[in-house]
């Protein structure tokens, strides 16, 4: 084949729609923005620190002492009426899945007998044997 024969056939896969990479690449160059183009708006806090002005800080929220979900759950089934699924579900702000799934590995991993029940309102009653 001669460099004319291979120069056709090039021009023959390019034609086609074959995709080519450019020449040079320059990977380091940043997208530009248009001559005539707005610069983007700063944010209060950029302009007010490029002033040397201070900038007001949101107050504080006061720190509550957190409990957590599984020490929730576990004071309310230890109570002498225990605790319902509803009232679970409110206090953790969890699904019944992952409630009733606690209740359950609470069960095997703290050696605990918890009793479920129905109540007349037949809502589901979860309490610890005695």
């Amino acid at each position: 084949m001669t460099n004319a024969e291979a120069n056709e056939n090039a021009a023959a896969v390019a034609e086609q729609g074959a995709h080519v990479a450019p020449e040079t690449v320059h990977s380091k160059q940043g997208a530009s923005r248009k001559k005539d183009a707005p610069k983007a708006k700063k944010t209060v806090k950029a302009a007010a620190l490029k002033k040397g002005a201070k900038v007001a800080k949101k107050a504080a929220k006061p720190e509550r002492k957190a409990v957590a979900p599984h020490a929730k759950i576990l004071d309310m089934i230890r109570r002498a009426k225990g605790a319902t699924l509803a009232e679970i579900m409110k206090a953790t702000e969890w699904q019944a899945d992952s409630a009733r799934g606690f209740i359950s590995t609470a069960q095997k991993k703290h050696d605990l007998k918890i009793e479920s029940s129905k109540n007349d309102a037949g809502d589901r009653i979860y309490t610890i044997a005695k």
